[in-house]
């Protein structure tokens, strides 16, 4: 029987199809555009289920994100129905429309990365997100779509060592500047309003954890690097995320270490 089906005939609602995600989950909107289910095959039902736990955890503490409506299992894998978050991703934006929206995009982030340490249950160090890496290669399951142009045809065994080679200096680094983090700000995750150009909510937080910031900060950066029009617009951006962070003399080195550590940590 289709796994949707099995869903979504229990949902008393209509639903349209929006996406298939990389893990293999769907997303379907309800018909009035007030809620989305994702739901997710038996093999990725953990994954699912950690983005529950976040999203329930999250409420109530200051980060516009969706709300849990209900939770499904089945032997066939799980469903999560939560509300939409107005607006559209900011990937849909032109370079000029996403930097006025910038600023808002980062208070969002902010928003994560000023939780409580002492009360967020969830974990995403380097040393656990080193771990996963060690296994996607040694399964050879690294998603080549994900990696720069430059590495795509390198040896994924080169890549881990790599990546090794700095760890020891990236852990000392990041025991001095552990936050709570989203996992994974790219621009299909932050959600804009198209009227006035504010960001009004995150999506996507199933990687949310203790971790680096730099970790969060390499990847909004390189992702909205396709939307930039002209070096300057990049720049700019550059300047908003880090003079409002208060960071004078951004490590780029850092960030590129996180740049070249996520690619791994798929599959």
């Amino acid at each position: 029987m289709d796994l949707a089906f099995v869903f979504l005939e229990k949902l008393h609602s209509s639903w349209v199809p929006v996406r298939s995600g990389e893990s293999g989950n769907i997303v379907f909107q309800r018909a009035d555009a007030q809620a989305f289910a994702k739901i997710a095959p038996a093999a990725h039902h953990t994954e699912l289920a950690e983005e529950r736990d976040r999203l329930i955890w999250l409420q109530g503490r200051g980060v516009a994100c969706p709300e849990v409506i209900s939770w499904r299992e089945e032997q066939e894998g799980a469903c999560l129905v939560m509300t939409a978050i107005p607006g559209v991703p900011a990937a849909d934006l032109s370079g000029a429309h996403l930097l006025k929206a910038w600023p808002s995009m980062v208070a969002q982030l902010n928003a994560v990365h000023s939780l409580s340490l002492e009360e967020c249950p969830f974990e995403r160090r380097l040393s656990g997100m080193f771990a996963r890496a060690v296994d996607v290669v040694s399964r050879n399951a690294v998603n080549p779509d994900f990696l720069p142009d430059e590495d795509k045809h390198t040896p994924q065994p080169d890549l881990l060592a790599r990546i090794e080679r700095e760890l020891t200096v990236r852990l000392e680094q990041e025991s001095t500047e552990l936050t709570v983090c989203h996992g994974d700000p790219c621009m299909p995750n932050f959600m804009v309003s198209a009227e006035t150009l504010q960001c009004t909510g995150l999506i996507d937080l199933g990687r949310l954890g203790k971790a680096d910031r730099y970790a969060d900060l390499a990847l909004m950066i390189a992702n909205a690097d396709g939307s930039w029009t002209c070096p300057d617009e990049a720049e700019r951006a550059f300047d908003i995320l880090f003079t409002s962070l208060g960071i004078d003399a951004p490590d780029r080195e850092r960030l590129a270490f996180y740049l070249r550590l996520d690619p791994l940590t798929w599959g």
